[in-house]
């Protein structure tokens, strides 16, 4: 079961699979999300297997580079989502200081 990810006003946000108001994600983006992230864990297996082999340096950091460039494409279509949807609702229930807030802090986050 998956767990629910509760934004700051308690309701479901959009990786739950019981959000009220059509504010989650399909089955199939779930399904390209998922291909996507197990595809990036097979990166992460097979960097993890070139560094025990002593793989050549260069090697072993464009696949660091390829696995960032992965998750930041992850990371993008779900802050899509949460834009599009949550974020947009919760300007419409009056809750823009506080939503813009935690978007602000949440870019911040994601640019370092």
């Amino acid at each position: 079961m998956e767990k629910k990810i509760e934004c700051y006003h308690n309701e479901c946000c959009h990786m739950s699979e019981d959000c009220s108001g059509g504010n989650c994600p399909s089955a199939a983006q779930k399904k390209k999300l998922n291909s996507r992230m197990n595809r990036i864990e097979g990166q992460i297996r097979g960097i993890k297997k070139m560094i025990e082999e002593d793989v050549y340096c260069d090697e072993i950091l464009n696949q660091l580079s390829s696995v960032k460039a992965a998750l930041n494409g992850v990371g993008k279509q779900i802050l899509e989502a949460h834009m599009k949807k949550c974020v947009v609702r919760e300007i419409k229930n009056g809750n823009e200081e506080k939503v813009i807030e935690e978007l602000l802090y949440t870019l911040g986050k994601m640019m370092k």
